[in-house]
């Protein structure tokens, strides 16, 4: 009995302990005091799911799926701060999209955002140029709906809360409404991408301008 009673208190200590260091790592990335930046953001925390530190993530990431049948796609950039000249560094981008069927799909070990997210997605971290770069599969529009596919996308650069910019879409995509093509503020720029193919797989450029129609974004005051 005794024995028993002590395996449990021993279980419950390092649950609690690994519970403790994950929170303190999600309040350590969360930097406290940071600046807000960006509107209301729904499930933007998932930023901070990141599998590895921040510090260990570099500029490519390969999603999952990529290996499994579908179109594969090179989708690269650069990051520009909000002068968009100046190349910024270290900025995370969060990535996630559906499968080819159209869905967010699941393994069934959900714990985090995945359960609504899927596990279609990454994390990426820009590197002194400012350049990105992912590979994954084009993704699939919902089913039986007129929704155009998209790459949902959060920005979480140093010193600033994450924030949504508007979603990788495909100009060649015959459900892209005219109006999201020539929309007059996109965040972080418009996220209409062109799509070429070389060597059997489609690539895609878009560049981003931090704080660009990025509503409540704390820009630096000048100095008089």
């Amino acid at each position: 009995m005794k024995a028993s009673i002590i395996i449990q208190l021993l279980l419950g200590f390092t649950t609690f302990t690994a519970c403790s260091q994950n929170t303190a790592q999600l309040q350590n990335e969360r930097e406290p005091g940071a600046q807000i930046a960006g509107g209301r953001c729904e499930g933007c925390e998932a930023v901070y799911e990141c599998p590895i530190l921040f510090d260990k993530l570099n500029e490519t990431d390969t999603l999952p799926g990529f290996n499994e049948p579908g179109q594969k796609i090179e989708i690269n950039g650069t990051i520009f701060k909000p002068d968009g000249k100046t190349p910024a560094a270290g900025v995370i981008m969060y990535v996630y999209h559906t499968d080819q069927k159209g869905v967010y799909p699941k393994k069934g070990n959900e714990k985090g955002l995945d359960r609504q997210h899927g596990y279609i997605r990454g994390w990426i971290k820009t590197n002194a140029l400012g350049q990105y770069r992912i590979y994954t599969l084009v993704p699939a529009s919902y089913p039986n709906s007129s929704n155009p596919k998209h790459i949902h996308t959060v920005i979480k650069e140093p010193g600033k809360t994450e924030y949504w910019i508007d979603d990788f879409v495909f100009d060649d995509d015959p459900l892209l409404p005219e109006k999201e093509r020539t929309r007059a503020r996109p965040a972080g720029g418009s996220g209409v991408m062109k799509t070429g193919m070389k060597d059997g797989m489609l690539r895609a450029t878009r560049n981003i301008i931090l704080s660009l129609h990025v509503e409540n974004y704390p820009l630096a005051k000048t100095k008089k």
